[in-house]
């Protein structure tokens, strides 16, 4: 089991999904994350195709935007405000819950 900045991946993860407990925060997350992801490759390809950039942007915005929504509705700040290396925890989150682990 690997660790990150001390804490093993299963804790931050653990302290994360406490955070995101609302169901309809939970399904802006399942989209809103992969969103995000999907998005910085693709603006990365607009150095080549400038129509990927416009995507992967828009991508991006709308995967942040659900993040936010998500947390309307949960009624809390997004763990990031308090720690930025919960930017780093998401993706790992919304993996466990794909299976199943969350």
């Amino acid at each position: 089991m690997s660790t990150f900045s001390g804490r093993s991946w299963d804790e931050w993860i653990a302290e994360y999904a406490e955070s995101h407990q609302h169901p309809k925060n939970r399904l802006c997350h399942s989209f809103g994350i992969p969103l995000i992801v999907v998005s910085i490759p693709m603006m990365l390809a607009g150095i080549i195709w400038i129509s990927g950039f416009w995507l992967g942007l828009s991508l991006f915005i709308l995967g942040w935007v659900l993040q936010f929504v998500g947390h309307a509705y949960e009624g809390k700040p997004p763990e990031f405000f308090r720690d930025w290396r919960f930017l780093f925890v998401g993706l790992r989150w919304w993996v466990a819950k794909i299976k199943g682990k969350v």
